[in-house]
């Protein structure tokens, strides 16, 4: 990495709050009320994470052809999951207190790139303390692309003032990882549900296992 980073971007779902379990969970669910199998489902997740509503569509498409009720399934898996979290909330996922008082102890930015809409994920980081902590902010319902697409990182750099260079992204995701270096940021990813493969090597400049990890980095 070369010189000091002026901001940090980070993801959501799998880097931030400990939800895409829970996202993964609740379409194996509504998958298989459906008639697909778990190990259907299991690979829809992989390729579906950290996307847009459009790029999930696709991608049900492609695999279960354009037949398939995407829309309910959607529908079904989204009234579970929201169910799910009003009788057990969300969780910080590990050093994520630490790390952001870090940053602000070195005067490092803060920005959020999700492809959640706005009004759910303010909900979610209001409920676990950190919506206040962003000094900028960049949601699913604002960009016109989205992952893969490097919209949502430009975007949250532009706001940050700050030049993609000179930012590091964060992510968990497949389609985060190839967003991020799209945009040209340094790319983190941190493991959550996906593991890395030898494909996704190249889009990553670190990968690690918590954001513990990432301390010194920054």
């Amino acid at each position: 990495m070369q010189g000091p980073k002026k901001a940090v971007v980070f993801d959501m779902d799998g880097v931030l709050l400990d939800t895409e379990k829970l996202y993964r969970m609740h379409w194996k669910k509504a998958g298989m009320e459906m008639g697909r199998t778990a190990a259907e489902m299991d690979s829809i997740c992989e390729r579906v994470a950290g996307g847009t509503k459009d790029n999930t569509k696709r991608v049900f498409a492609e695999a279960f052809g354009e037949d398939f009720p995407y829309m309910e399934c959607r529908k079904r898996c989204y009234e579970m999951m929201g169910e799910y979290i009003e009788k057990n909330g969300v969780e910080l996922k590990p050093y994520v207190k630490e790390i952001f008082a870090h940053l602000k102890e070195n005067r490092i930015k803060i920005a959020l790139a999700t492809s959640t809409a706005r009004e759910m994920a303010s909900e979610r980081l209001k409920s676990v303390g950190i919506f206040d902590d962003f000094d900028a902010m960049v949601f699913g319902d604002m960009i016109e692309h989205g992952k893969p697409a490097p919209d949502i990182y430009l975007k949250a750099c532009e706001l940050l003032d700050v030049a993609p260079e000179d930012a590091i992204g964060v992510e968990d995701s497949i389609n985060g990882v190839h967003s991020c270096h799209a945009a040209g940021l340094y790319t983190v990813m941190v493991i959550d549900l996906i593991k890395p493969t030898k494909e996704l090597f190249p889009y990553c400049n670190q990968i690690y296992a918590s954001l513990k990890e990432m301390l010194p980095l920054v």
